[in-house]
């Protein structure tokens, strides 16, 4: 089985990496790339588990070595992905799965057309600033104003969303997951005349909602609530965090 891969690109908050875990229990076959980046632990964060954490020099290292597939800088730090991860999951024959940025999404498109590409959105600004503080409290961190900057953020990020060829709006976890997990198996179908074991024509129904050219009815209302397409692009106008809500 040729190995196919998967680019996730998604707005901090939106779930992706939920997404991912989930699909990862129900599908065999498929490696996760953990992204190295210099910044520092959050809350329970483990080295190896929710990323490879290095200094500004290692990583700079790295990058000159040509040991990253793609790298990107936010927010003053340095993400990037291990040239080593695609390697490996291809002499396995496994399918391998990037979680980054839609800088480092660009890059890897350039190198490897043949990727899957797949955007994840939030419904709306305000189930986001929610995720994005709880978040927060989760790390013991009470920051009001970069909850704001990283709901802004989200939006210029969404703006991207044309270079992808799947969409899904995750609102309703359960229904992502088995949208993704559609996406997986038809795209292994098509590639690899890999048969679908379950409902094979519902589950290519599901995969065919969730491509761009089919996704305008979804994403109208996301598009709205984010303010993308209206004059200026003004910054989302959300107050501060407060205590009391």
């Amino acid at each position: 089985m040729a190995g196919i891969l998967f680019i996730i690109s998604a707005p901090s908050g939106s779930g992706k990496s939920t997404l991912v875990n989930e699909v990862r229990k129900q599908l065999t076959g498929i490696e996760f790339s953990v992204s190295w980046t210099t910044r520092p632990p959050r809350g329970s964060e483990q080295h190896g588990r929710e990323y490879n954490f290095t200094t500004r020099e290692e990583f700079e290292r790295m990058l000159a070595a040509g040991e990253f597939l793609e790298h990107a800088e936010v927010f003053g730090n340095y993400y990037g992905t291990a040239r080593s991860s695609l390697e490996q999951a291809r002499d396995e024959g496994h399918d391998l799965m990037l979680d980054i940025d839609v800088q480092g999404a660009a890059q890897v498109r350039a190198k490897m057309p043949e990727a899957v590409s797949i955007f994840v959105m939030p419904p709306n600004p305000q189930v986001l600033r929610t995720r994005l503080r709880n978040r927060s409290r989760a790390e013991g961190v009470q920051d009001g104003a970069e909850v704001m900057r990283r709901l802004n953020a989200a939006r210029k990020e969404i703006e991207n969303y044309r270079e992808y060829g799947y969409i899904l709006v995750n609102d309703i976890l359960d229904r992502a997951v088995a949208q993704l997990e559609a996406i997986v198996l038809t795209e292994r179908f098509y590639r690899n005349d890999e048969p679908i074991a379950f409902r094979a024509d519902r589950v290519l129904e599901v995969a065919a909602t969730c491509l761009l050219a089919n996704s305008q009815e979804r994403l109208g209302p996301v598009l709205e609530a984010f303010r993308i397409g209206y004059p200026g692009q003004q910054e989302l106008p959300f107050e501060e965090d407060s205590d009391d809500d």
